[in-house]
Formats: structure tokens, sequence, C-alpha cells
């Protein structure tokens, strides 16, 4: 909560009871939550709340830093509470979304083309395939 409080503070911006319960809950959540699904979660504590008011509250946390977007192919933006470096393994199956901790990642090499073309802010490697429970599921 520490790092919540130092981002909200940094970024001007007022630590509520709402945005304290949403970001506890995402906290909480290890599955890259959807607006939709953090309402769910959150409207158990605050039936009253709106999605409306997660969903703002999920940009704001993307765009100060406290939480990621992650790749999505379409699909609801999902959110990543984790803003260490890191890399995903999605699911192509159940779109389950896996942290991948990975050095080898880290270390590789933007071609120098790319830096011509592009400021690279960031690099994240995204996997994809099928996960070993949907593989079990299927009799594979």
């Amino acid at each position: 909560m520490d790092f919540f409080a130092r981002q909200c503070k940094e970024h001007k911006l007022k630590i509520t009871p709402q945005r304290t319960i949403i970001y506890r809950e995402l906290i909480n959540a290890k599955d890259h939550p959807s607006s939709d699904i953090m309402f769910k979660k959150v409207r158990r504590i605050l039936p009253n709340i709106s999605f409306d008011t997660i969903n703002r509250t999920m940009q704001t946390f993307a765009k100060i830093g406290i939480v990621d977007v992650v790749e999505g192919y379409g699909d609801p933006k999902r959110f990543d509470p984790d803003v260490t470096s890191h890399h995903h393994f999605r699911c192509m199956n159940c779109n389950d979304i896996i942290d991948v901790y990975e050095e080898s990642f880290d270390r590789l090499e933007i071609p120098s083309q790319l830096h011509e073309q592009f400021t690279i802010q960031n690099k994240k490697v995204v996997l994809e395939g099928v996960c070993n429970e949907c593989d079990n599921s299927r009799g594979i």
C-alpha cells in the first residue's frame, strides 16, 4: 500500500476509500483482471459503486504507473498490479495470463533499426500457447 500512496501523492491523486478498495482488490487478484471482473469483486464491498467509477479508476491507475495494462487482442483491457519487470504467457484456449519471470527475456537486444524508427520505452515478451490445465482437460 506504500507504493500506492506514494504514486497517488506524486501525481496529486486523492486517496479515497473507493480507490483504496479498488487497489487492494487488484493487488489480491492474480488473474490480471479486466474492469468488469474488478467491478464484480469491488461491488461485494461497495454495492453502490458504478462500473464507470471502476473503469475510470483502473485507467487512472495505469496512467500514473500503479498498474500496467496487459496485452490483449480484442478482449477487454486487463490490468496487472505487478509493475516489476516480467513477461506473460497467454493461454489461447482459456485466456489465462500467467506471469513469467525470465532474465534472458529481459536481456533481449532490440534491433538498431527499431531504435532508429521508434523510441522504445519498455519491452515485454508475450508467449502464447495452451496452458497445462487446458492441455490436460483435452486428454493430451
